[in-house]
């Protein structure tokens, strides 16, 4: 690539030379994230990945695509992009974990309005970041210098995911019945759902101060705790999957509880969670008081606490419990499963 350099391109806002120089900067992140089965390095036209020879007789693979929302504009507003990387794997990985499968490799695309080298390292040591909590190689990716589609300074980025599991291990929602208890595991925060509302609320698009203000509540700034990356629970529940026999697991991302939990059981039932079981960190309240939004409207678009749902049998349920806290995590009963409603009542 020495000889690589265009001038005509780079006075039409293309610096190919840019995209090299990325390149070697994010070099020493994805090797954070080799795992067995990587074959080669980035730089090819396709990220090449072995399956596992063995440990499953009926192998599925299960994928995930997803990106980050307008979570991004907050990230550019506080200029701090070394997170947001973290939740766009979050956003994949989470999702395929429900039906437990194992991330094998992550692959990321970034557009941007001009390719600056060290901005995308701080986004890719994030995408690293995420990789490895899950488990998973960053395989490969792309960066894209878009000039005129965007303002300046302004990006977006998405992530695919790919995993694998036994199909007998894939959980049936089919076997969810009425008296099944639902297990919270606590979330980090807003995650990456929601962005458009609060955006909104706290008027961050015309007062970027906003996000430099602290507040006593969250012991931080606004902007702190909303680039608060996304938790990733796949090491958690890989572990619960193996020590103990679950029914279904929902992924409380966009719609929150009224789009998300009905996903994980059939048709003819229905949710009932107890509100005050609901563990709601403060940055929901200040949501909620900012904006003068009812109760319902902000179950049905944020997690409101709650980054995931696990579902057994209830006698499974002190078993599952134990294994989710030896992980650090904040794991609760706050429902159960009912055939008397359907969607998701709160009592």
């Amino acid at each position: 690539m020495e000889n690589s350099y265009s001038e005509s391109y780079k006075n039409a806002g293309v610096d190919v030379t840019a995209g090299y120089k990325a390149v070697e900067l994010i070099k020493k992140h994805i090797e954070r994230t080799n795992i067995p089965g990587v074959i080669d390095g980035i730089g090819g036209f396709g990220g090449l990945f072995a399956l596992p020879k063995t440990g499953t007789s009926e192998p599925v693979l299960v994928s995930g695509t997803d990106g980050v929302g307008t979570k991004l504009k907050i990230a550019m507003l506080f200029d701090k992009h070394n997170t947001i990387g973290i939740d766009c794997v979050a956003m994949c990985v989470n999702d395929i974990i429900c039906a437990a499968a194992k991330p094998l490799f992550f692959l990321d695309y970034i557009a941007m309005d001009k390719n600056i080298p060290e901005k995308v390292e701080q986004i890719v040591s994030g995408v690293a970041e995420g990789c490895v909590q899950a488990g998973c190689a960053l395989l490969g990716g792309e960066t894209a210098e878009h000039p005129g589609m965007m303002n300046e300074n302004e990006y977006d980025i998405a992530g695919f995911s790919v995993g694998i599991v036994e199909k007998s291990k894939i959980p049936d929602k089919s076997k969810v019945k009425a008296g099944d208890v639902i297990i919270a595991l606590a979330s980090s925060g807003v995650h990456s759902n929601g962005f458009s509302l609060t955006r909104k609320v706290f008027d961050i698009n015309n007062d970027k101060k906003i996000l430099d203000k602290h507040i006593a509540e969250l012991g931080k700034t606004l902007g702190e705790e909303l680039l608060t990356p996304t938790k990733i629970y796949v090491k958690s529940i890989l572990d619960l999957i193996e020590q103990t026999n679950i029914k279904s697991i929902s992924n409380i991302t966009g719609g929150g509880f009224q789009e998300n939990i009905p996903r994980a059981f059939g048709k003819n039932l229905g949710a009932v969670i107890k509100r005050k079981a609901v563990k709601t960190p403060p940055v929901f309240d200040i949501i909620a008081k900012t904006g003068n939004i009812p109760e319902r409207d902000m179950f049905n678009t944020y997690n409101m606490g709650v980054g995931m749902c696990i579902i057994t049998d209830p006698l499974k349920a002190d078993e599952a419990l134990q294994v989710l806290r030896s992980f650090n995590d904040d794991a609760y009963i706050i429902g159960e499963v009912t055939n008397k409603v359907t969607g998701v009542v709160f009592d």
